[in-house]
């Protein structure tokens, strides 16, 4: 079975999935190989067998769009909360940034090596930190990468772009215009391990020359790498919406949709951050 490029989508996945089936499901009728019973009068009876007192509902389509909603309804409340933080005090640019991009990612990973994607306190918490690191980098791109450009026309030309991208792909996914396969999945998983050897290769050089570095420097090579990772971040949705659909289909747990929801947004943050950092090439002086 083919897994996610997303190392969030690849875990839900995994963590749901048992030998004969998703999440108990598919293990194998109850009782079965459990020895003949027999009534006082010699006659065979069916064994018994005790019900379960909780039953866990199986994952829906509007499980997913619910959570992914209410997980963007927190981000968006962070972010704006977090821009305008910013705009009252530019000194809280960088603190909130940092702690937003490192708290992130801390969630991130607990999640994925921890096993606890479908755990709504890691998620909608990763959502409280990406939210702080969205609205603060917005502010950076916005008013001082970009000064003759309103701000609020800038993000949210990277905003309907975003959704736009997000969409458009998901409408590629339902009409089968590009199909998920093992090479395709391989193939993007390898083009994202390249492209964030790149961005640590740049981050280390750019904390030695001063600068941003050759890839993020706003010049035709970093215009070229923002579109490569816009075109990555793209194509992930595709496997993302994928294992969400196999999920569905295999009757996981209603639980896994903080985990699809995760993953999707994990995605979506940084498209806009990408889309956001590319108007910003076009419309910086």
């Amino acid at each position: 079975m083919r897994d996610s490029s997303n190392p969030v989508m690849r875990g839900v996945v995994r963590d749901n999935q048992t030998a004969g089936g998703y999440a108990g499901f598919g293990t194998g009728a109850a009782g079965a190989g459990q020895a003949a019973m027999y009534n006082q009068y010699g006659q065979q009876v069916p064994p018994y067998t005790q019900q379960p007192t909780t039953t866990t509902r199986q994952l829906t389509i509007d499980d997913v769009v619910t959570k992914t909603a209410i997980t963007l309804g927190v981000l968006t409340i962070s972010a704006i909360a977090a821009y305008f933080l910013v705009s009252a005090n530019k000194a809280l640019a960088m603190p909130l940034f940092g702690i937003g991009a490192i708290g992130g990612l801390v969630l991130v990973l607990i999640a994925s090596f921890g096993r606890k994607q479908d755990n709504p306190a890691i998620v909608l918490g990763y959502a409280v930190f990406e939210g702080l690191f969205v609205g603060s980098i917005s502010y950076v791109f916005a008013n001082w990468m970009v000064s003759e450009t309103s701000a609020g026309a800038l993000i949210g030309q990277a905003v309907l772009g975003t959704f736009g991208v997000f969409f458009g792909m998901l409408l590629v996914y339902k009409v089968g215009a590009i199909r998920v396969t093992p090479r395709f999945t391989r193939m993007l998983f390898a083009g994202l391990i390249g492209v964030i050897v790149l961005m640590v290769g740049n981050l280390i050089m750019s904390l030695f020359t001063g600068g941003a570095g050759i890839l993020r420097d706003g010049g035709p090579i970093a215009i070229i790498f923002s579109l490569i990772c816009i075109a990555l971040a793209a194509f992930s949705f595709l496997v993302d919406f994928d294992a969400a659909d196999r999920l569905i289909r295999a009757g996981a747990p209603d639980r896994a949709a903080w985990g699809v929801a995760l993953g999707l947004t994990v995605t979506l943050v940084w498209l806009y951050v990408e889309i956001l950092r590319l108007l910003s090439y076009f419309q910086s002086d």
